[in-house]
C-alpha cells in the first residue's frame, strides 16, 4: 500500500459556516511523505500548521487548528474526506481562516478530490496502531480508541429531541467492509433554532443556512427535503469523529 496525492489543484470558494464571510479553498498535491499541511494565508503571509493534536485551538461547535497567531477552522468535514479518500499527501490553502462549508457534509470535498484525481507515488504509507485501550470522559460524554485489525467507527448519540430520538441512536462502520463516499460522506451538519441566538452571541453560526445543515426547532426538522437518511444525526457525528 503505496502514498497517494492528488493528481492536480482543484478550487472552490463557499460561505464559513460560524464566520459567515466568503472563504477561499485550494487543495494541492504534495509529494511523498509531505502528510496534510494546511497554507492559512494572512495579511502577514502565508502561515503552514498540520493537524496534529498539539494544532488544536479550540473545539467549541468545530474544531479549530492554529499556528504563529493564524487559525483555520471548521476542518472536520474536509479532512474525514481527505481520510476517507485515503489522501496521505495534500496542501490545502485557505483565505478567510475558515474551510467553507458547502452543503455541510463531506459529499463537495468528496467531489473535488474525486475530480483532481488521485495519484499513487513511491513510497510506502504509513500507519499508527493503537496497541492498548485509551478513553477520556467528560460528564457524561466519552470517547475510546481500542485496538482492532483494520478501521472501524462507532458513533452514539442522545439529544433527547423527538426528531431525533425517531432516527438510529447508534452507528458503526467498518472501512474494511464500508465505503467512506456511499456510508458517511453524505451525512450533514445539524443545529437547533433554539441555540442560534447564543451562538451569534458568540460570533458562531453567521453562515448557518437550511442549504448547508439539518435545522430543527423545538419537534421539527425545518428542511423541506427533509433528511437523506433514517441515520443522518449520527452519521454526521461519525463522519465529525
Amino acid at each position: 500500500m503505496n502514498q497517494t496525492t492528488i493528481q492536480r489543484v482543484v478550487t472552490c470558494s463557499g460561505i464559513g459556516l460560524h464566520s459567515g464571510n466568503k472563504v477561499y479553498l485550494a487543495l494541492r498535491p504534495a509529494s511523498a511523505n509531505t502528510g496534510i499541511i494546511f497554507d492559512i494565508h494572512t495579511p502577514d503571509g502565508i502561515r503552514r500548521v498540520s493537524p496534529a493534536p498539539k494544532a488544536v485551538a479550540t473545539t467549541v461547535l468545530a474544531t479549530t487548528l492554529g499556528s504563529n497567531g493564524a487559525t483555520v477552522s471548521t476542518v472536520e468535514h474536509l479532512l474525514a474526506s481527505v481520510l476517507g479518500l485515503g489522501i496521505d499527501n495534500l496542501i490545502i490553502s485557505v483565505e478567510g481562516g475558515e474551510i467553507p462549508i458547502m452543503d455541510g457534509s463531506g459529499s463537495t470535498f468528496v467531489f473535488l478530490i474525486r475530480a483532481a484525481g488521485i495519484q499513487e507515488q513511491d513510497a510506502p504509507r504509513k500507519f499508527v496502531r493503537v496497541k492498548k485501550n485509551v478513553s477520556i470522559h467528560v460528564g457524561d460524554k466519552w470517547a475510546s480508541l481500542e485496538p482492532y485489525d483494520g478501521y472501524k467507527l462507532s458513533f452514539a448519540i442522545d439529544f433527547g429531541h423527538p426528531a431525533i430520538d425517531e432516527t438510529a441512536q447508534f452507528v458503526e462502520v467498518d472501512f474494511n467492509k464500508e465505503n467512506y463516499i456511499e456510508s458517511v460522506s453524505h451525512a450533514r451538519t445539524f443545529g437547533f433554532v433554539n441555540d442560534l441566538e447564543m451562538l451569534w452571541g458568540m460570533g458562531l453560526a453567521q453562515g448557518g443556512t437550511l442549504d448547508n445543515a439539518i435545522v430543527l426547532d423545538d419537534f421539527h426538522v425545518l428542511n423541506p427535503d427533509g433528511l437523506r437518511s433514517q441515520d443522518e444525526f449520527a452519521k454526521h457525528k461519525l463522519l465529525d469523529a
